[in-house]
């Protein structure tokens, strides 16, 4: 995501190096804003015309708003929308995060998750934590 960036420390941040016809060089590292890698996690929902920006961590199990702006980090399993993005809420309570979090659904093998789709497409959240907290003991 860092490779779009424009120099911010001239009078103009129009990139001439990436076009012909000027002779210009790219700047140096260090004339560009490095806002590091931008990182979604597994499960997460991000809605129509959604922006994330550079250098932003989504956690697992997040849902982004349509049409937000998401500018920092994002813990998992939030709900966040706006412009710029904010938390309206937790999907679920901090035991049932904290049991999705250690289950790593996504890391199984395509035979677990078949077997796991009613759990985890269940409404149920006491009968899912209950039947998670098993599989993990």
């Amino acid at each position: 995501m860092n490779g779009a960036n424009h120099q911010m420390n001239a009078v103009s941040t129009f990139p001439f190096y990436t076009l012909e016809g000027w002779d210009m060089k790219p700047p140096v590292t260090d004339d560009l804003p490095l806002k590091g890698n931008t990182v979604i996690g597994n499960d997460v929902w991000i809605g129509q015309n959604a922006v994330i920006l550079p250098g932003v961590h989504i956690g697992d199990g997040a849902i982004i708003g349509a049409n937000s702006v998401v500018g920092s980090d994002i813990e998992p399993y939030t709900v966040v929308i706006g412009n710029p993005a904010r938390q309206l809420r937790k999907r679920f309570d901090d035991e049932l995060i904290g049991i999705m979090l250690k289950f790593r659904w996504w890391d199984k093998s395509i035979e677990e998750i078949n077997e796991l789709i009613p759990i985890l497409t269940c409404s149920d959240l006491d009968k899912v934590r209950k039947e998670l907290k098993k599989r993990l003991a």
